[in-house]
Protein backbone atom coordinates (compact mmCIF):
# COMPACT_ATOMS: atom_id res chain seq x y z
CA UNK A 1 0.00 0.00 0.00
CA UNK A 2 1.47 3.50 -1.01
CA UNK A 3 -0.97 5.79 -0.43
CA UNK A 4 -0.03 7.25 3.42
CA UNK A 5 -3.60 7.96 4.28
CA UNK A 6 -4.95 4.49 3.44
CA UNK A 7 -1.74 3.25 5.34
CA UNK A 8 -2.97 4.70 8.50
CA UNK A 9 -6.39 3.61 7.90
CA UNK A 10 -5.48 0.14 7.26
CA UNK A 11 -2.30 0.41 10.25
CA UNK A 12 -3.98 2.53 12.88
CA UNK A 13 -4.09 -0.10 16.26
CA UNK A 14 -5.24 0.16 19.57
CA UNK A 15 -1.99 0.81 22.06
CA UNK A 16 -2.76 0.53 25.51
CA UNK A 17 -1.09 2.29 28.69
CA UNK A 18 1.33 -0.41 29.56
CA UNK A 19 3.14 0.29 26.07
CA UNK A 20 3.52 4.30 27.01
CA UNK A 21 6.55 5.61 27.70
CA UNK A 22 7.22 8.17 29.89
CA UNK A 23 8.04 11.04 27.11
CA UNK A 24 5.83 14.01 27.08
CA UNK A 25 3.61 14.53 24.23
CA UNK A 26 3.68 18.13 23.80
CA UNK A 27 0.83 20.52 23.74
CA UNK A 28 1.35 21.50 19.97
CA UNK A 29 0.76 17.62 18.67
CA UNK A 30 -2.36 17.44 20.79
CA UNK A 31 -3.52 20.48 18.74
CA UNK A 32 -2.76 18.92 15.96
CA UNK A 33 -4.94 15.94 16.58
CA UNK A 34 -7.86 18.08 17.94
CA UNK A 35 -7.58 19.94 14.38
CA UNK A 36 -7.72 16.94 12.97
CA UNK A 37 -10.66 15.92 14.63
CA UNK A 38 -12.36 19.26 13.66
CA UNK A 39 -12.26 18.14 10.25
CA UNK A 40 -14.41 15.59 10.59
CA UNK A 41 -17.88 15.44 8.67
CA UNK A 42 -21.01 16.73 10.18
CA UNK A 43 -24.40 17.50 8.97
CA UNK A 44 -25.55 20.53 8.93
CA UNK A 45 -22.17 21.74 10.18
CA UNK A 46 -23.29 20.71 13.88
CA UNK A 47 -19.81 20.21 14.80
CA UNK A 48 -20.96 18.72 17.87
CA UNK A 49 -17.80 16.93 19.30
CA UNK A 50 -16.19 18.83 22.55
CA UNK A 51 -12.84 17.73 24.60
CA UNK A 52 -11.43 18.01 27.47
CA UNK A 53 -7.73 17.57 27.89
CA UNK A 54 -5.90 16.32 30.92
CA UNK A 55 -2.12 16.61 31.10
CA UNK A 56 0.14 16.78 34.04
CA UNK A 57 -1.61 17.71 37.29
CA UNK A 58 -5.19 17.29 35.28
CA UNK A 59 -4.11 13.12 34.99
CA UNK A 60 -4.70 13.36 39.04
CA UNK A 61 -7.70 14.92 39.31
CA UNK A 62 -9.13 12.90 36.64
CA UNK A 63 -7.67 9.46 38.48
CA UNK A 64 -8.73 10.92 41.87
CA UNK A 65 -12.61 11.15 40.20
CA UNK A 66 -12.63 8.21 38.40
CA UNK A 67 -11.85 6.37 41.82
CA UNK A 68 -14.29 8.79 43.76
CA UNK A 69 -16.92 7.81 41.62
CA UNK A 70 -15.81 4.28 41.93
CA UNK A 71 -16.28 3.99 45.29
CA UNK A 72 -19.44 5.35 45.25
CA UNK A 73 -21.38 3.67 42.24
CA UNK A 74 -19.87 -0.04 43.08
CA UNK A 75 -22.14 -2.04 45.04
CA UNK A 76 -20.60 -2.74 48.17
CA UNK A 77 -20.29 -7.00 47.42
CA UNK A 78 -18.81 -5.88 44.42
CA UNK A 79 -15.70 -3.27 44.88
CA UNK A 80 -12.85 -3.49 45.73
CA UNK A 81 -9.79 -1.14 46.80
CA UNK A 82 -7.79 -2.77 44.13
CA UNK A 83 -10.20 -2.20 41.48
CA UNK A 84 -10.52 1.84 43.10
CA UNK A 85 -6.87 1.89 43.31
CA UNK A 86 -6.74 1.14 39.54
CA UNK A 87 -9.05 3.50 38.33
CA UNK A 88 -6.88 6.35 39.03
CA UNK A 89 -3.85 4.18 38.19
CA UNK A 90 -5.02 4.22 34.86
CA UNK A 91 -5.52 7.93 34.06
CA UNK A 92 -2.05 8.56 35.39
CA UNK A 93 -0.20 5.61 33.36
CA UNK A 94 -0.88 7.92 30.54
CA UNK A 95 0.59 11.13 29.18
CA UNK A 96 -2.62 12.67 28.03
CA UNK A 97 -6.54 11.32 28.24
CA UNK A 98 -9.01 13.81 26.68
CA UNK A 99 -12.58 13.59 27.39
CA UNK A 100 -14.72 13.30 24.63
CA UNK A 101 -17.87 14.85 24.61
CA UNK A 102 -20.63 15.47 22.14
CA UNK A 103 -22.88 18.47 22.18
CA UNK A 104 -26.26 17.56 21.16
CA UNK A 105 -27.55 20.24 19.56
CA UNK A 106 -31.05 19.70 19.32
CA UNK A 107 -31.32 20.04 15.12
CA UNK A 108 -30.48 16.42 14.28
CA UNK A 109 -31.41 13.00 15.14
CA UNK A 110 -28.92 12.00 17.91
CA UNK A 111 -27.91 9.69 16.85
CA UNK A 112 -26.29 11.57 13.66
CA UNK A 113 -24.45 14.02 16.42
CA UNK A 114 -22.96 11.13 18.18
CA UNK A 115 -22.00 9.41 14.68
CA UNK A 116 -20.13 13.05 14.05
CA UNK A 117 -18.20 12.92 16.72
CA UNK A 118 -17.04 9.19 16.42
CA UNK A 119 -15.59 10.45 12.66
CA UNK A 120 -13.50 13.30 14.65
CA UNK A 121 -12.22 10.74 16.93
CA UNK A 122 -11.07 8.21 14.06
CA UNK A 123 -9.80 11.23 12.57
CA UNK A 124 -7.91 12.35 16.29
CA UNK A 125 -6.70 8.36 16.50
CA UNK A 126 -5.55 8.84 12.65
CA UNK A 127 -3.48 11.65 13.41
CA UNK A 128 -2.09 10.38 16.45
CA UNK A 129 -0.77 7.34 14.13
CA UNK A 130 0.56 9.53 11.58
CA UNK A 131 2.51 11.29 14.31
CA UNK A 132 3.70 7.74 16.02
CA UNK A 133 1.97 8.30 19.17
CA UNK A 134 -0.84 5.21 20.34
CA UNK A 135 -3.95 5.61 22.25
CA UNK A 136 -6.93 4.26 22.40
CA UNK A 137 -10.83 5.08 23.70
CA UNK A 138 -11.70 3.62 26.82
CA UNK A 139 -15.72 3.73 27.81
CA UNK A 140 -16.03 2.53 31.52
CA UNK A 141 -19.16 3.23 32.88
CA UNK A 142 -17.46 5.29 34.87
CA UNK A 143 -17.83 7.85 32.32
CA UNK A 144 -21.52 8.20 32.93
CA UNK A 145 -21.08 10.04 36.58
CA UNK A 146 -18.26 12.19 34.65
CA UNK A 147 -20.96 15.59 33.86
CA UNK A 148 -20.75 17.58 36.73
CA UNK A 149 -16.55 17.01 37.03
CA UNK A 150 -16.61 17.97 33.08
CA UNK A 151 -18.69 20.86 33.63
CA UNK A 152 -21.16 19.66 30.79
CA UNK A 153 -24.61 21.07 30.32
CA UNK A 154 -27.93 19.26 30.26
CA UNK A 155 -27.55 18.52 25.97
CA UNK A 156 -24.15 17.18 26.64
CA UNK A 157 -22.73 14.00 27.70
CA UNK A 158 -18.98 12.22 27.92
CA UNK A 159 -19.05 9.26 25.82
CA UNK A 160 -15.18 8.05 26.50
CA UNK A 161 -11.71 8.97 27.44
CA UNK A 162 -9.14 9.01 24.73
CA UNK A 163 -5.83 7.77 26.00
CA UNK A 164 -2.39 8.62 24.71
CA UNK A 165 0.92 8.98 25.01
CA UNK A 166 4.18 8.22 23.58
CA UNK A 167 4.87 4.21 23.19
CA UNK A 168 7.18 1.18 22.24
CA UNK A 169 4.45 -1.08 20.88
CA UNK A 170 5.68 -3.06 17.68
CA UNK A 171 3.10 -2.76 14.67
CA UNK A 172 1.11 -5.54 13.86
CA UNK A 173 -1.30 -6.89 11.11
CA UNK A 174 -5.04 -5.85 11.39
CA UNK A 175 -6.80 -8.59 11.98
CA UNK A 176 -10.03 -8.00 10.12
CA UNK A 177 -12.74 -10.52 8.60
CA UNK A 178 -12.52 -10.39 4.97
CA UNK A 179 -14.89 -7.00 3.60
CA UNK A 180 -16.80 -9.64 1.02
CA UNK A 181 -18.39 -11.05 3.91
CA UNK A 182 -19.81 -8.20 5.23
CA UNK A 183 -21.09 -6.98 1.78
CA UNK A 184 -23.58 -7.44 -0.70
CA UNK A 185 -23.54 -6.14 -4.56
CA UNK A 186 -26.78 -5.01 -6.34
CA UNK A 187 -26.16 -4.45 -9.81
Amino acid sequence: MSNEVLKAIHYRRTVNQNSFTDQEVTKEDILTLLEAANAAPTHKRTQPWRFVVFRKEGLNRLGAELSRIYKVVTPPEKYTEVAELNMAKKATMSNVAIAIIVNYTGELPEWEELAATSCAVQNLWLAAHALGLGGYWASPGLINHLSSFLGLTDNQKCIGLFYLGHHQSEAREPVRSPIEDKTRWEE
